[in-house]
């Protein structure tokens, strides 16, 4: 199996290579456009969105949760797709109200200098944990964690992404995610036909697999549902894209790729569910993948997978050289010093991988959680239309998202026990919903309290 998957990414990858033109100017390497100055259309932005935000973690994700947790894990991770109808609305509100290019000039304006640098530091660990989380994917596909091939396939795979990546920028990233998106789309068809043909799935099972209404899939679910304001703003990725195109197809990309995106992530999501009720007694995953549905349902799984981390990891090279050069002004912009920034991420990446943790939902959950400072800054400032919430409201709700985050980290990972003796919860998906409510909840405090003696001082 393992020859089929390294010739399936190298034909992706020399695909990929042939779809990226090279480009020499700022707008085709940062914003995306055609050499002939054209935007993307609705048709390319959709699939750009939808395969870019599929990565490969998520399908590990959703498959997994609903391997644990049944319907309702699956359902849990689905909805943090509804974060392309967010995101809609932050771009929308973004752009054609408030008249702002970017969310760092909003946040400059509304906030001075604390609110770039501040959004900058997030999304800047937000793309980090991108590159780190599926190039992990992509070593654990190749062999067992510190092997040979774990760790060649990794850097393999980086490389060959940052050789296409860094001939197009932007422009050649939107051009192959529309190859990889039609393939993966037939690779997922294919699976899903291979798995309920042998699998013989009992939706109705399915359907009942949480029958607990206070299970984790179901606080997963609560969690989602809090995070969805913030979630899309901290990611480059989604917001870049929806900021180079015209307000018609903008709009209408973000709102195809929701529906297509909760479709794509609840197959993997139902494949997980079912694996998990036939599942035996100690029994993990993938194995219990392999006894169900045999060699090449789990091959097409793990294409499905490669297709996914080659399609997110040319985004967020991409997206990396526009926080770090364009966004965050670190030089003057060209194409060459957008070339070395994403050089330095894929680099970042790799080290994360070697020390960091191997929990692929922590990251999801730990960086949904830091993105909950900017829910306050929709609701308020963006949608609200507010300019009178002062500095101290918003650093507040920064610090106070970081803290949660931060919180979540150490007891995710079981380094301390705090909310075990102040709560009595044990279960870390418990311990993120009281995080991620009281993060949501003090920030919009902050806000109202600023607000309130702003006026009583005018």
């Amino acid at each position: 199996m393992s020859y089929t998957l390294m010739a399936v990414t190298a034909l992706v990858a020399v695909a990929s290579l042939a779809l990226s033109p090279r480009v020499s100017t700022l707008g085709s390497f940062y914003k995306g456009h055609a050499i002939s100055g054209d935007v993307p259309n609705v048709f390319s932005l959709t699939l750009s969105l939808v395969t870019t935000w599929i990565f490969a973690r998520s399908i590990m994700n959703a498959a997994i949760l609903g391997y644990f947790y049944g319907i309702a894990g699956a359902l849990a991770y689905a909805t943090y797709y509804l974060s392309f109808l967010t995101g809609a609305w932050v771009i929308a509100s973004l752009r054609w109200r408030h008249g702002f290019d970017s969310i760092q000039a909003f946040l400059a304006d509304r906030f001075g200098v604390v609110g770039p640098v501040s959004y900058s530091f997030v999304t800047g660990l937000r793309l980090l944990s991108e590159v780190f989380a599926n190039l992990l994917v992509i070593g654990i596909i190749f062999g067992p964690a510190g092997s040979t091939a774990y760790m060649v396939s990794m850097v393999a795979v980086g490389l060959a992404v940052l050789a296409y990546s860094a001939l197009g920028g932007l422009h050649a990233s939107i051009r192959t995610d529309v190859f990889q998106m039609i393939v993966f789309l037939i690779v997922l068809a294919v699976l899903m036909t291979c798995a309920i043909d042998r699998g013989n799935f009992d939706f109705a099972a399915i359907a009942a697999s949480s029958p607990d209404s206070t299970g984790p899939g179901w606080v997963l679910l609560a969690v989602a549902f809090l995070q969805v304001w913030s979630y899309p703003m901290h990611d480059p990725v989604m917001m870049d894209r929806g900021l180079i195109s015209d307000k018609k197809s903008t709009m209408a990309s973000f709102y195809h790729a929701a529906w297509l995106s909760v479709i794509c992530i609840m197959a993997f999501g139902l494949l997980g569910t079912y694996a998990g009720l036939e599942k035996i007694a100690g029994e993990s995953f993938v194995p219990t993948l392999m006894r169900l549905f045999g060699d090449t349902p789990v091959l097409l799984f793990n294409v499905a997978l490669i297709i996914s981390c080659m399609s997110t990891l040319d985004s967020t090279l991409a997206s990396a050289a526009k926080l770090s050069i364009v966004d965050m002004n670190m030089a003057k912009p060209t194409v060459f010093k957008g070339r070395v920034a994403m050089a330095l991420f894929l680099l970042g990446g790799l080290i994360m991988v070697f020390i960091g943790s191997k929990d692929l939902f922590s990251a999801v959950a730990v960086s949904g959680t830091a993105s909950m400072f900017l829910a306050p800054v929709a609701f308020f400032s963006l949608w609200g239309g507010r300019r009178d919430v002062p500095t101290w409201s918003y650093s507040l709700a920064f610090v106070t998202a970081m803290t949660g985050a931060i919180l979540y980290f150490l007891e995710a990972g079981s380094h301390t026990m705090l909310m075990n003796h102040l709560t009595g919860l044990e279960h870390k998906y418990s311990k993120l919903l009281v995080i991620s409510a009281s993060v949501m909840v003090l920030g919009c405090l902050y806000f109202t309290a600023g607000i309130f003696l702003s006026r009583r001082r005018a």
